[in-house]
Parts: structure tokens; sequence; C-alpha cells
């Protein structure tokens, strides 16, 4: 297990992760991590692409739809 520490970083907190751990991710500087909770804890996994562009345009239709979601919700 790999103890990380929690940081301030502007207004926020953040983690910073060892190589070897962005090496086992396969993850580089600029791409995204989901983290994922499961029954006995958290995942930190690499983001699905796939997914980003769907929730994208997902929300791009929301924005544009918005009161005709209202009218639906009601």
């Amino acid at each position: 297990m790999t103890a990380l520490k929690v940081r301030k970083v502007g207004n926020s907190l953040g983690v910073i992760l060892p190589k070897e751990i962005l090496d086992r991710l396969a993850v580089s500087d600029g791409d995204s991590l989901e983290l994922v909770e499961t029954e006995t804890g958290f995942k930190l996994v690499p983001a699905n692409d796939e997914s980003d562009r769907l929730m994208a345009m997902a929300e791009e239709i929301m924005e544009r739809r918005r009161d005709m979601l209202r009218a639906l919700a009601k």
C-alpha cells in the first residue's frame, strides 16, 4: 500500500501520485481519472474518453433544451 499526503493546491486540496502509480495506471499529465466507490473503499481508474464525450454531449443538450426538460419534469 502507498500512503499519499493531501496538500493544498491553490484554493483546493490535492494528492500527488508517485510515478510508479502513474505508470501502473498508464496515465500522464493532462489525463483524467475517475474515483469509483466500491463496497470496500475507493478505486482510482483512468477516465473513459467515451463516457466523457457522452456526458459532454448530454450536458450540451440539457443546456439547450432546459425549458423543455423543465416542462417534462412537471
